[in-house]
């Protein structure tokens, strides 16, 4: 579980609720954020929207009047967690802490009545399409409303949601931005087509409208995400679509640094990469999910890749922008995945030096074509193999930190303590994802960039002294 709600962000929204205090002023909301960017996104716009109605936003969402889970289901590990956390929520209100629990998300979404049928006492689902109306089901469920599951509308799935007015619990400084929703691909292992539709575009004014409004309150980073952004625009016929975005970011000038997430192999172009060199504000990292290198596990993936392809693109890449941080994400123990292919992958991992990766056991999703498959492989060798990976990726990235020692890099300070180090990042850290700087003699304020000169590491993380 991701602890996105700190005790000052809950502050600043109790405040804000006071401001505008009518009939439900006495009513406490807790808010749990479970899952993904995207799934904060969606935190945000409905803690924005409680807020807003004159509800209290509680910190202690142990003994809050209703608690309200926005959960993950992409994958098992997260539906468990999610079920656990629901699960604790319902305890709490049988023994009189809480008085309603209400659950949204994916995890609604893609189970719907089997999780009345699992948790009877849950108050009110939230599918996805319905995230707007959190206020409404809110006081329909104080009022004794007895209809408990509130589906997305018909044409959820071609229509995408504007996230303008959030109640960030990011920082005061960074904020993700999201430009698509759904997905088009057809990976075989992949749930997310099924609970979230197809791939549709945010309108590009809707996007500029959002980021301006972000950058007015003082964001000076945004991490742009979506399932793919390099498909953006596919929809409304545009090509290279994503191009169009970033170059209308770059207007606004109040944003420093914009940060590309989630940018799958096929859609990296040559103008894209041009771009992304020449950009003062699109920093210099690529997140590239390649998910594996062996060509007949990826064609098994249904992914449009091959080891040939990558590999020449991320030449390319290096070629094109040549301070570049690339992170990927790969999948090991995929069904039938041998010992010869899974030490392609991890052979490839080490020759290809990522700066960041992140490596994950396969899991049999329900509804999926993968999780039909033969050869399905047992959970302790999945987890054997995650754990040699990334423990070859562990000594990559402790050598390339030993390299960067003496190296200056700008960073954007997150916290500063007054009893310890500053903590930021440079422009290959992003945040809630990557390591971290911890800076000394940093006297600057949360949210201001500084010259920082790195002198060591401890673990991942950069140890390093403001200039």
């Amino acid at each position: 579980m991701f602890v996105l709600y700190s005790e000052s962000t809950f502050l600043y929204s109790i405040e804000m609720t006071q401001k505008t205090k009518n009939k439900e002023k006495d009513t406490t909301v807790g808010f749990i954020s479970l899952g993904c960017p995207k799934n904060m996104v969606d935190s945000e716009k409905m803690l924005a929207l409680i807020a807003q109605a004159g509800f209290v936003i509680d910190y202690d969402t142990e003994n809050a009047d209703i608690v309200v889970i926005n959960t993950c289901g992409f994958i098992k590990p997260a539906a468990d967690e999610a079920l656990e956390t629901i699960g604790h929520a319902i305890r709490k209100k049988r023994k009189g802490n809480i008085q309603k629990v209400i659950v949204a998300g994916c995890l609604a979404e893609r189970m719907k009545e089997k999780l009345l049928e699992q948790f009877p006492n849950i108050d009110a689902i939230v599918c996805l399409g319905a995230r707007d109306e959190i206020v409404n089901i809110i006081k329909n469920v104080l009022n004794g409303e007895t209809r408990k599951i509130c589906k997305s509308p018909e044409d959820w799935t071609t229509k995408v949601q504007l996230d303008s007015d959030r109640l960030l619990i990011t920082s005061a400084h960074w904020a993700y931005l999201r430009i698509s929703e759904g997905c088009d691909r057809n990976c075989s292992f992949c749930t997310i087509p099924s609970i979230k539709g197809k791939f549709r575009s945010k309108p590009l004014d809707a996007i500029v409208a959002e980021a301006k409004q972000l950058a007015d309150s003082g964001i000076v980073e945004v991490s742009v995400i979506a399932q793919d952004c390099t498909y953006w625009g596919m929809d409304l016929g545009e090509k290279d679509g994503l191009l169009k975005v970033i170059s209308e970011l770059e207007k606004i000038e109040k944003l420093k640094w914009i940060r590309l997430m989630y940018l799958n192999p096929t859609g990296i172009s040559d103008e894209l990469i041009e771009a992304i060199s020449k950009s003062k504000k699109i920093i210099h990292y690529i997140d590239m999910p390649i998910q594996h290198i062996n060509n007949d596990i990826l064609k098994a993936m249904h992914r449009p890749d091959t080891k040939e392809k990558i590999t020449a693109l991320i030449e390319k890449i290096r070629k094109g922008i040549s301070d570049v941080v690339l992170r990927t994400t790969v999948i090991v123990g995929f069904p039938g995945e041998t010992e010869q292919q899974y030490n392609e992958l991890l052979d490839f991992v080490k020759a290809t030096q990522f700066d960041a990766l992140g490596c994950f056991g396969f899991w049999p999703e329900q509804g999926t074509k993968a999780a039909e498959l033969g050869g399905q492989l047992s959970q302790k060798i999945k987890d054997k193999r995650v754990e040699k990976l990334m423990l070859a990726q562990q000594k990559i990235v402790f050598d390339k930190n030993k390299a960067l020692k003496g190296k200056v890099v700008d960073c954007l300070i997150d916290e500063n303590p007054e009893d310890t180090a500053a903590i930021g990042r440079y422009y290959g850290q992003a945040p809630h994802i990557d390591s971290l700087c911890y800076i000394s003699k940093c006297d600057q304020p949360v949210g201001s960039f500084v010259k920082a000169k790195i002198t060591g590491f401890k673990d991942y993380d950069l140890l390093t002294e403001m200039i």
